[in-house]
């Protein structure tokens, strides 16, 4: 596994090749800013690019989709100080493929490794700020085989409710809320309830 180290404060970039490097991780390189992320990366092909979201030139974000637009496939980490909805919500929209906090460092190495096993990744309290993103209007999810019921409980869910929550507001047992649940994951070929709310916002 190789990783692109993006962050245009070179002590950062630095400090991070370090962390990464005593995690048992390889680094392909690190780079100082957005548009050498963008012009590089079809040299160095990382298989992870690990990048700030905040930087002098372009931001992470408009390098992250100049290159999801070439490679779809790309496993895009953003490590920022910034945890604002609105570039959770843009991150989430591109593809990213996790999105944590930098101060939150015992869990650099972990995530890196996880998004390159294919898993998304999104630090707690990231987490914690997706039902405050929701929107006023709910997405059509039937193009993903969702009937209506599924749709309500994938939102109720993406709302930060129990299982039990989401019994009493529906009126079902916890029994029906659960399989439901379960029908969702395999449906869209999801692992968790934190998977579920990230699809959902995704498509809002």
């Amino acid at each position: 596994m190789k990783v692109l180290v993006v962050d245009d404060d070179r002590l950062v970039s630095s400090s991070l090749k370090t962390i990464l490097e005593a995690g048992g991780v390889e680094v392909a390189g690190t780079l100082n800013s957005g548009e050498q992320a963008a012009e590089q990366y079809e040299t160095l092909r990382p298989d992870v690019l690990l990048m700030d979201i905040r930087m002098k030139d372009i931001t992470g974000l408009e390098v992250a989709e100049a290159i999801l637009k070439r490679h779809p496939d790309a496993k895009i980490l953003f490590l920022t100080t910034f945890s604002d909805d609105e570039y959770i919500a843009r991150a989430l929209q591109l593809g990213a493929k996790g999105y944590i906090l930098k101060q939150d460092f015992e869990s650099i190495v972990p995530s890196v490794k996880a998004v390159y096993l294919g898993q998304r990744v999104f630090g707690d309290e990231i987490v914690s700020r997706l039902p405050a993103m929701k929107g006023g209007a709910k997405p059509d999810l039937g193009e993903y085989g969702l009937n209506g019921r599924e749709q309500e409980l994938l939102t109720q869910v993406a709302s930060g409710l129990s299982n039990r929550e989401i019994a009493e507001k529906l009126f079902l047992s916890e029994g029906t809320v659960r399989n439901y649940i379960s029908a969702l994951l395999e449906k869209l070929g999801l692992r968790n309830r934190t998977q579920l709310a990230i699809f959902y916002y995704q498509h809002q």
